[in-house]
């Protein structure tokens, strides 16, 4: 992909709509949101407008995958297991992250964190771990998988949309309160050396 500024005396203005055919406008939108901050000239990037496309893409998989298990609510408290202890911490650190980034307009160190959330749950989908999981790990996956479609909603909000209802919500995702880090999962366990 060719990488430089945009500007109308080198004719190389990338007209949105063109993006928005091709790929959609939350494709268009999370692109130009990851690619820059607000107050940033946008590097136009061709493999970064195909990033946002396939993340899109991991993320509705992602979710498929958790809506076709055994259904859970979400989780509320730690569970036990350390390796979903660590899930659940990194689902409520990303909540954390998107909320401080979102209030800064730092929008593209937001969508890399949800990036990491998506990629953390994905470890847990694969088809050797998927048909074990317990009904702990279910309900930690759900809440990482509710959590990513909540806190992506302001850069993806037609996907993101659509993704809330197939999660079962009857009511809009627009309609619901921005989540907040649950301080439990966000301690930092303790770890005794022995030396």
């Amino acid at each position: 992909g060719r990488n430089e500024k945009m500007s109308k005396s080198k004719h190389n203005v990338v007209d949105p709509n063109d993006i928005i055919q091709g790929y959609g406008a939350d494709t268009a939108r999370l692109f130009m949101l990851f690619a820059a901050p607000p107050e940033q000239d946008l590097e136009w990037n061709d493999n970064g407008i195909d990033g946002a496309w396939r993340f899109i893409n991991r993320l509705w998989r992602m979710v498929q995958e958790v809506v076709a298990l055994p259904s859970h609510p979400p989780a509320r408290t730690m569970p036990d297991d350390p390796a979903l202890r660590a899930l659940r911490r990194k689902t409520h650190e990303t909540v954390e992250k998107v909320t401080r980034d979102v209030q800064r307009f730092q929008f593209n160190t937001g969508i890399s964190a949800v990036m990491e959330l998506v990629n953390a749950a994905n470890e847990w989908l694969t088809p050797t771990v998927a048909p074990g999981l317990s009904a702990e790990a279910l309900s930690v996956l759900r809440e990482a998988a509710e959590m990513a479609v909540i806190l992506l909603n302001p850069y993806v909000p037609h996907v993101t949309e659509e993704l809330w209802q197939r999660l079962g919500h009857a009511t809009p995702l627009s309609h619901h309160q921005w989540p907040q880090a649950d301080p439990e999962a966000l301690r930092r366990e303790e770890i005794t050396l022995v030396i």
